[in-house]
């Protein structure tokens, strides 16, 4: 699995999905390249509404792949401000760019302290062998 990246900067959940904290408190969120990977060649994805209230756990989305079908759970509790449009006619960039393009939703924390109970990139990476 070495050749899969996982950013340092970034804080994982143990479904597979990664959030990154924005500059304004607003977290964007995606799978991470183990998911997108274990999920082959993405070719619809699902994803909440803007303006939809999610809580930690619960799936609030899917990704369709060419293998199967997999819920996109929420790490966090929070109202989620923005999606990923481009996800509609491209889903593929989930596969090629699982950590910028690929990006999934966005949402404001209910408790931007919650963030930190995830796991770090190194814990996350030991998490999967």
């Amino acid at each position: 699995m070495s050749d899969l990246d996982y950013p340092s900067d970034l804080r994982y959940t143990s479904d597979h999905e990664w959030v990154r904290v924005g500059d304004d408190g607003v977290v964007r969120i995606g799978i991470t390249s183990f998911a997108q990977d274990a999920l082959g060649d993405v070719v619809y994805v699902s994803l909440p509404a803007v303006g939809d209230t999610v809580t930690p756990g619960d799936s609030c989305g899917e990704v369709e792949s060419t293998k199967s079908v997999s819920d996109v759970y929420a790490p966090l509790e929070g109202e989620v401000t923005a999606t990923n449009s481009a996800l509609d006619a491209s889903p593929e960039l989930i596969n090629s760019d699982p950590y910028g393009e690929g990006w999934m939703f966005e949402l404001r924390p209910a408790d931007a302290s919650a963030v930190d109970g995830l796991m770090d990139a190194a814990t996350y990476t030991a998490s999967l062998s």
